[in-house]
């Protein structure tokens, strides 16, 4: 691997390597490898664990109202091989990777190589420098999924929240009662309100059931202070 391919991979990262061994240890696949243990699988092995401990630290301080059963299915879904794939395919690493004849056109160098080509890089980077470094590098590679992930759950996901908080903290369900409903049969609209252990909550209108549910579960969560309604920016 020569040094201009060194440099581009560098700029791709947005990292300087101080030992470029590393770098090139981390794009050598077992097929081109001396020996297997010259090849990136025993950085893999290590950036994998590096990953998910990165993603969960940063899911948890982003979701402080969550469970472990929705961090673990977001994790999951995060530092699964698509989407450690994904990320290589956006920044055309792995068309860089190292590998044997007759693999260069394989699906998989696009898939579960290019998926192992992250994970190796992310050790190459920590053992490189240290843990921020490739806290900081994973960061940049997964900010816009977790930025969608936040955006996801926090517009979409309030009945789920609301269940969480109640059952922590009062130790029940919530339960949705309508209140009214409007319109003919193939256009009705409903209102419905949250009760959590006797306490009745805002209500809200909705198209349907659903949304009026997570919609009045919204309220719900406002009023309990878990939730803050976004501020108007004051003019003049």
């Amino acid at each position: 691997m020569d040094e201009e391919v060194l440099h581009q991979i560098e700029q791709i990262i947005g990292y300087k390597f101080k030992d470029r061994n590393l770098l090139i240890k981390a794009f050598t696949h077992s097929s081109v490898a001396d020996e297997r243990v010259m090849s990136n699988e025993r950085l893999e092995f290590l950036g994998d664990s590096i990953l998910g401990l990165v993603i969960c630290l940063n899911l948890f301080d982003r979701f402080p109202n969550y469970l472990e059963g929705d961090l673990t299915k977001i994790k999951s879904m995060l530092v699964s091989r698509r989407t450690c794939a994904k990320v290589m395919r956006e920044n055309s690493l792995h068309k860089l990777l190292k590998v044997g004849k007759g693999m260069a056109t394989s699906m998989s160098l696009s898939g579960s190589l290019a998926a192992g080509l992250l994970e190796a890089l992310i050790a190459a980077v920590f053992i490189d420098s240290n843990f921020d470094a490739a806290h900081d590098f994973i960061l940049r590679l997964f900010e816009p999924m977790l930025k969608k992930v936040d955006a996801e759950q926090s517009q979409g996901n309030y009945k789920s929240l609301l269940q969480q908080y109640s059952q922590r903290h009062f130790g029940v369900t919530p339960v949705y009662e309508l209140v009214d409903e409007k319109g003919p049969d193939h256009n009705k609209c409903f209102e419905l309100e949250a009760v959590v252990d006797g306490r009745h909550f805002k209500s809200a209108w909705g198209t349907n059931k659903k949304d009026a549910e997570q919609k009045a579960a919204f309220n719900s969560l406002v009023e309990l202070s878990v939730i803050e309604l976004p501020q108007e920016t004051e003019e003049g």
